[in-house]
């Protein structure tokens, strides 16, 4: 897929156009939208990129599947979503149980 994102009110406008207009658009989030992988998505995206230039950002995405993840992340997140106390952050909620350090998730890349 195609990450666009506008950043003036004229790209923005043209984005609204084409979102309405063409069946490319797999989702649209205001300013950005999310273009299908296909040339006709690509084209619509570079189109806009030639009409506002720097005003268009295009970013090529690949979709999140949460199979992704290593297994001790999801099961990470799956307890302390089911928590008791809902206010409790989570490095207190991991402290003293078998679940992976904040730290350690913020430096391993995916």
């Amino acid at each position: 897929m195609l990450l666009v994102v506008t950043y003036s009110r004229a790209a923005r406008t043209d984005l609204r156009n084409i979102c309405r207009a063409h069946d490319c658009v797999v989702r649209q989030f205001g300013r950005a939208a999310l273009f299908s992988g296909t040339e006709f998505g690509a084209f619509q995206a570079l189109r806009l990129h030639e009409k506002h230039g720097l005003d268009v950002q295009i970013e090529h995405v690949e979709p999140f599947e949460p199979t992704d993840v290593p297994e001790h992340v999801r099961e990470a997140a799956e307890r302390y979503e089911g928590r008791e106390e809902p206010a409790t952050p989570y490095e207190r909620f991991a402290s003293g149980r078998d679940l992976p350090d904040p730290d350690q998730l913020r430096g391993v890349d995916l």
